[in-house]
């Protein structure tokens, strides 16, 4: 084990043996304060620490001076923003800002003992104390605390948010830093800030985190990379923002490598750690998580509402490998019944399986165009895969190699075949450089101008870091990357096709203003299932609006290829999909309904549900572009005063008034909570109050533990339909919760 147990070295990362030029800078009282235009800038002192792990101050070293600036937004987010000999970033592609969210300008005055700080409505937003403890001495064995920095921030002028100044043993026994930079070889190269954690806080976000609801005691690194499937601390998804039970969030304004220790290595604190010499972070307060994760959204973008038809049935597998077989599957689904709106071709539609070319194979799709033309005129989209890397092999690699379309690698290697990994290919399209983004476009718009209308924009969670890039080091674009890709696809897309979408993996803060996202490579089992919803839940509280999953999984166990998937899984997994945003079957084996004999009319069943729910799950959808609640939600968006589903993970509201239990066993019991209010059973009518916990309830496969706000009124659509190309929503209608109702499966007459 190479844990220490000192702040200093494990989260901070200091060398154990102190071999390294690397010192600690320890913020102070500070020393001046000023208003600029309408900004305050503090003037902080740091002391030199000495290297070793009882941190003490360096008297003999002169202190060093940067500013602390602070800026209010609005009546709800307060900006604290420090370059140590770095200038503050006051733009970056993460931020969008809402034209409503203006500046507040701040204002100061000087008491005893404090500095206040206060916005052009005379309502206190921060105060620095200089008061000193009180001290009944009566020992000399300890020395006297240190200074430090002691600040509050109040980011909706209501509640107190302390910075962590005394989370300490002794004063050389330090568990967090309430604001300090690390030093290597004279230049500053890292920097941290804390805030008090309570000891019954939690926290929720930090992107799709296949982790419990509650992620108080966790540290992340938010460095995106390959999740290789939804049951690690691997994520593809770091969202540099976490909400708190406290009432505000936290946005760390970076594509650096960054940690949050989330009352883990200490306690008493929130900690944050970022790999470059700046701090900018964003302090959002709000009554309710909705509000908060809004106000996130203002800071950098709202999600825009994906096409109608892409929340009908998306039906793929790894791969299909010709039009004929495309054609022979889309037929079938018609001709069984089975409502369904994409067919998606994966690795399979190039001339060699993998190697990405955007371009079709002659020999297997001799005609696309046509191909794609009829298959529109059966009600089908295409959508298509491809990834963000340039073989040695493909077409474009000269192109791209002359006209540096790709980072140029700093030393030559080897490339190695495909392992699903971004380092097996020669290089990585800089999205960093204007022209290599227009190059990009041209590639997807031939595709976009022959009828195809969405792309799948996977990978991009890793980049090659061993290349130089035209605007960014590897290690800020790493992180970064995610977002400038989805937005280069997402763009020619809407200019194309005429509707904006994507079918993205990565992320990172700014990817939710270009849908949808799903969640990865999740395994062909039970936890592989639990582990994708938990992910939904959290990326849903990082700003996400829409997401999906691979139904019913992606890869089987343990045969990665070739395991069989029983039917009590595809069902489950089914319903959990209905239930989402947007449903996509996808994987490694055989994922038409019709290869389940057992469970093919139920399957049916279940995706005639779903498009009689679309008329809903629209209205809900267009929630999630500006309120701050997404489509599929975790319970706190509604019952934030119920401790209990502060930590409930495995059941969720789907819009305002479905309360959905994905079952996820094959014995189809499971516990079940029901919050305040009164429920009704979605596919039986039976109703039950809620505050309680149902345990051990059980479901036949053909039904799901599903309930409706009593007295809701939902819109759905009455008609059977092969797409949505055949709905006329001015049919819409509503199924009025109430004593009359009995169920689902008999308003839609389905036995």
């Amino acid at each position: 084990m190479n844990q220490t147990n000192y702040q200093l070295i494990d989260f901070l990362e200091f060398d154990p043996g102190f071999q390294q030029d690397e010192f600690l800078w320890k913020a102070c009282f500070p020393t001046s304060i000023e208003e600029r235009d309408g900004k305050i800038v503090v003037t902080i002192p740091f002391q030199r620490q000495l290297q070793a792990v009882d941190i003490q101050p360096d008297l003999d070293m002169p202190r060093k001076s940067y500013d602390l600036v602070i800026s209010a937004y609005g009546e709800k987010i307060l900006k604290l923003s420090i370059g140590f000999e770095k200038a503050l970033t006051e733009e970056s592609e993460m931020l969008q800002l809402d034209p409503q969210l203006v500046a507040n300008p701040l204002t100061y005055e000087i008491i005893t003992d404090q500095w206040i700080i206060k916005d052009q409505s005379e309502i206190t937003r921060a105060i620095f104390d200089f008061s000193q403890p009180k001290i009944d001495y009566w020992s000399n064995l300890l020395p006297e605390p240190h200074e430090t920095l002691k600040l509050s921030v109040f980011p909706d002028g209501k509640k107190e948010i302390k910075v962590s100044a005394f989370d300490q043993f002794f004063p050389a026994r330090n568990d967090a830093m309430a604001l300090a930079f690390v030093e290597k070889d004279g230049q500053p190269v890292r920097a941290t800030f804390s805030l008090e954690a309570n000891p019954d806080e939690v926290f929720v976000g930090t992107g799709e985190r296949f982790s419990k609801m509650d992620l108080s005691g966790k540290t992340f690194q938010l460095k995106n990379q390959d999740g290789q499937g939804v049951n690690s601390r691997r994520t593809y998804k770091n969202i540099p923002f976490y909400l708190s039970s406290e009432g505000y969030g936290l946005f760390l304004h970076t594509s650096a490598y960054s940690k949050f220790s989330l009352a883990d290595h200490s306690t008493r604190s929130a900690q944050l750690l970022v790999e470059y010499p700046e701090l900018d972070v964003f302090l959002i307060g709000g009554d309710e998580p909705a509000e908060i994760i809004r106000g996130y959204q203002q800071l950098t973008g709202f999600p825009n509402m994906p096409p109608l038809w892409s929340f009908g049935i998306w039906m793929s597998r790894m791969t299909y490998f010709s039009a004929d077989e495309v054609q022979t599957i889309c037929d079938r689904l018609r001709e069984e019944k089975y409502p369904c709106d994409v067919i998606h071709l994966d690795t399979g539609w190039f001339v060699t399986d993998w190697l990405c070319e955007w371009k079709f194979n002659p020999e297997r799709f001799s005609d696309p165009a046509s191909f794609i033309s009829k298959l529109k005129a059966d009600g089908y989209r295409v959508s298509l895969w491809q990834m963000p890397y340039i073989a040695k092999e493909a077409l474009q690699h000269d192109e791209a190699v002359a006209n540096n379309y790709i980072g140029p690698l700093l030393e030559s290697r080897e490339q190695g075949g495909s392992n699903f990994s971004a380092l097996d290919y020669a290089g990585t399209i800089d999205f960093t450089y204007p022209k290599a983004v227009d190059w990009y476009k041209g590639l997807l718009k031939e595709l976009l101008e022959m009828g195809v209308v969405c792309i799948k924009t996977d990978f991009g969670e890793e980049i090659h870091m061993d290349a130089q890039y035209h605007d960014m080091d590897p290690k800020l674009l790493n992180n970064l990357y995610a977002l400038l890709y989805q937005k280069a696809a997402y763009e020619i897309t809407e200019e194309v096709a005429g509707e904006g979408i994507v079918w993205a993996r990565a992320g990172w803060a700014g990817c939710q203003r270009y849908p949808l996202h799903w969640g990865g490579d999740a395994a062909c089992s039970w936890d592989g299932m639990a582990g994708s919803l938990k992910g939904g839940l959290h990326l849903g509280l990082s700003g996400f609006g829409f997401w999906s999953h691979d139904v019913p999984g992606f890869h089987g166990v343990p045969d990665f290829m070739n395991s069989v998937i029983s039917d009590e899984l595809y069902v489950r997994w089914t319903q959990f999909g209905v239930f989402s945003s947007h449903i996509r079957y996808h994987g490694t084996s055989k994922r038409e309904p019709y290869e389940y004999p057992n469970i093919a009319n139920t399957v049916r069943n279940w995706w005639d549900l779903r498009y009689a729910l679309i008329p809903y799950i629209l209205q809900e959808g267009e929630k999630a572009t500006h309120t701050g609640m997404p489509v599929l939600r975790a319970l706190i968006f509604h019952h934030q005063d119920d401790r209990q589903c502060w930590h409930i993970d495995d059941l969720y509201y789907f819009g305002d008034d479905f309360l959905v239990a994905p079952v996820m066993n094959d014995r189809g019991i499971r516990d079940v909570y029901l919050p305040e209010g009164d429920w009704v059973n979605f596919f039986t009518g039976e109703e039950q109050m809620g505050g309680k916990w149902l345990k051990g309830f059980k479901t036949e496969l053909h039904d799901m533990p599903v309930w409706v706000r009593k007295g809701a009124s939902i819109p759905y659509y009455p008609n059977r339909v092969n797409c949505t190309d055949d709905m006329d929503l001015s049919k819409t209608i509503k199924l009025e919760i109430n004593q009359s109702f009995k169920g689902i499966w008999k308003v839609l007459n389905i036995q």
